[in-house]
C-alpha cells in the first residue's frame, strides 16, 4: 500500500482530535485559574478590590464558585483564583454572567495590579489519585509546575509514567494523593501540566506519606522498571518547581456562609 499523502494524514489527524475534543465537551472537567501579582503597597487596596468586585456578582445572582488562594512560598504577593470544575459551554454562560462587573475590577482592582496571568486547567482522573475526591477547600494547596522539552516524545513519555504511577498508588492504596490536570493555552513559558496537592495544616503537608512515592511504585513494578520510568520521566522535563498556597475564605467567592 502506498503511504498516505501528507496532507491526507493531517486532515484524518485533526478529524481525531476535533472528535475527542467533541466528546470532552460535556465532561465537567476544566478548571480556570486567574493568578495576580499584586504591588505591595497595594496589598490591602487590591484586596478590597476583589471584595467589592465579590459583592457586585452577589448583586447581579452570580453563581459560579471561584476558590480565592494567597501564595505562601515563591512569590507571597501572587494571589491565585481558581473555579470549580465545569464544561466548556458553561464558561461561555460565566462570561456573560460577569459582565455586569467588569467595570468594578477594572477601577478598583487593576491599579493595584503589576500583572496578572490565566490559564484554563484541565483535569486528568486517569493520571491522578484521590481516593477521597477532590476537597471542596484545602487549608494548604501545594502546586507542581512541570514544563517539558518540546516535542511530542515529552508529553507522551511524562503521561505513560504518571498513568503506571497512578495504577500502583490504586493497587496498593497508596496513603498520598495528588491532582494532575493539562494546562491548556497559559501562554508563553506556561508549564505542560500541574500536580496538586492538598493538606489541613502545615504539620500535615510535612508529613510525608509511608511508603515515598517511588518505594511505592518500586513496590509494584519492581527495582528496574522503577528506574526506567524516573530516567523517562527526567529525560522528558524541562523545568520544575513548587509553590503553597492557603485558602483565602474572605476573598473566595460565594464567601463562605454569606
Amino acid at each position: 500500500m502506498k503511504s498516505m499523502k501528507p496532507w491526507l494524514a493531517l486532515v484524518v489527524a485533526l478529524l481525531g482530535i476535533t472528535s475527542v475534543q467533541a466528546a470532552d465537551m460535556d465532561k465537567t472537567n476544566v478548571i480556570r485559574d486567574y493568578t495576580d501579582t499584586v504591588v505591595p503597597a497595594g496589598q490591602q487596596a487590591y484586596e478590597a478590590g476583589v471584595k467589592s468586585y465579590n459583592h457586585c456578582l452577589s448583586q447581579h445572582g452570580y453563581k459560579y464558585t471561584w476558590t480565592a488562594l494567597t501564595h505562601e512560598t515563591g512569590d507571597t504577593y501572587q494571589y491565585s483564583y481558581v473555579s470549580a470544575p465545569y464544561t466548556w459551554a458553561d464558561f461561555d454562560a460565566m462570561h456573560t454572567a460577569g459582565n455586569a462587573c467588569d467595570q468594578t475590577w477594572r477601577t478598583e482592582v487593576n491599579p493595584h495590579l503589576k500583572s496578572e496571568t490565566s490559564a484554563f486547567l484541565v483535569h486528568m482522573p486517569e493520571l491522578s489519585h484521590l481516593p477521597n475526591g477532590m476537597p471542596l477547600t484545602s487549608a494548604l494547596t501545594e502546586v507542581t509546575y512541570f514544563k517539558l522539552k518540546p516535542g511530542h516524545e515529552a508529553s507522551e513519555a511524562f503521561t505513560n509514567v504518571a498513568k503506571k504511577i497512578t495504577a500502583a498508588a490504586e493497587k496498593s492504596n497508596w496513603s498520598g494523593h495528588y491532582m494532575i490536570a493539562r494546562v491548556q493555552d497559559g501562554g508563553q513559558g506556561a508549564p505542560n501540566f500541574i500536580v496538586v496537592s492538598f493538606s489541613k495544616s502545615w504539620a500535615d503537608l510535612g508529613d510525608a506519606p509511608s511508603p515515598s512515592l517511588w518505594k511505592m511504585v518500586e513496590s509494584t513494578y519492581g527495582k528496574q522498571d522503577t528506574d526506567a520510568m524516573r530516567k523517562s520521566l527526567n529525560d522528558a522535563i524541562q523545568d520544575q518547581s513548587s509553590h503553597v498556597d492557603s485558602y483565602s475564605a474572605d476573598l473566595t467567592y460565594p464567601t463562605p456562609g454569606k
